[in-house]
């Protein structure tokens, strides 16, 4: 199962621990921060896959935050959740308008908060939720480490599998070669952004074997991304 990246955003910080308890219990990847500026730059840093945002937080507040995720090309499609003591109609319709995907009003019961974050990733990610990866005719088994296209095994080597994988945990989304080398190389690694290039030549070589259509979009100026459209 792919690890889900959170970022919460709470500046209460016996409940920002008791959150970040059970999620890491579900094996989520969770960063914290009480201060809305710092999380837009986390954000920025490292896409999460779903933010927990708190209505009042240090610095600017959870509304303006959201704002700003969804103004942010990195943050635009990734689900956010209000945490908030504001229980009114009017305050939740208006954390829905501005972008939020769900609203959970405190005190809430951390089982209840964290089957929403599961029903939410499974709505928008799917590939959060199952030990297959799939998108248009590629299907990646991250147990059994083997890919198909059409129904016809594609024999892949470990960068193109962690390349290709990314990519279809992330399907439409544009990557930078700064950005996949985070994410498929590790921060601490010494290779040069341009040896993206080579692994992304090599996986489209082996996933568009036999003329089948380019699924690799490259995006001038931006990156790569996974595209059936392309």
């Amino acid at each position: 199962m792919a690890r889900a990246r959170m970022l919460l955003v709470e500046d209460d910080a016996a409940l920002a621990e008791l959150v970040t308890f059970h999620f890491k219990r579900e094996d989520f990847d969770v960063k914290h921060t009480p201060d809305g500026e710092e999380a837009l730059l986390l954000a920025k840093e490292a896409t999460p896959d779903i933010v927990l945002l708190d209505w009042m937080v240090e610095g600017i507040s959870g509304i303006e935050v959201c704002r700003r995720l969804r103004r942010m090309p990195e943050t635009a499609n990734v689900p956010i959740i209000m945490l908030t003591a504001r229980g009114e109609e009017e305050d939740r319709v208006r954390g829905l308008e501005t972008g939020a995907d769900d609203y959970v009003t405190k005190p809430f019961s951390p089982r209840e908060l964290v089957a929403r974050v599961g029903a939410v990733l499974r709505r928008v990610r799917p590939a959060l939720a199952g030990e297959a990866l799939i998108y248009a005719d590629i299907e990646m088994d991250t147990v059994g480490h083997k890919v198909r296209r059409g129904g016809e095994v594609v024999p892949l080597g470990p960068t193109e599998f962690r390349l290709l994988k990314h990519f279809l945990e992330h399907p439409g989304w544009v990557f930078s070669r700064e950005r996949l080398l985070d994410a498929v190389w590790g921060h601490d690694s010494d290779i040069e952004s341009r040896t993206v290039d080579v692994h992304i030549r090599r996986l489209r070589k082996a996933i568009n074997l036999g003329d089948k259509p380019d699924i690799i979009r490259t995006v001038r100026s931006a990156g790569y991304a996974l595209d059936a459209g392309n």
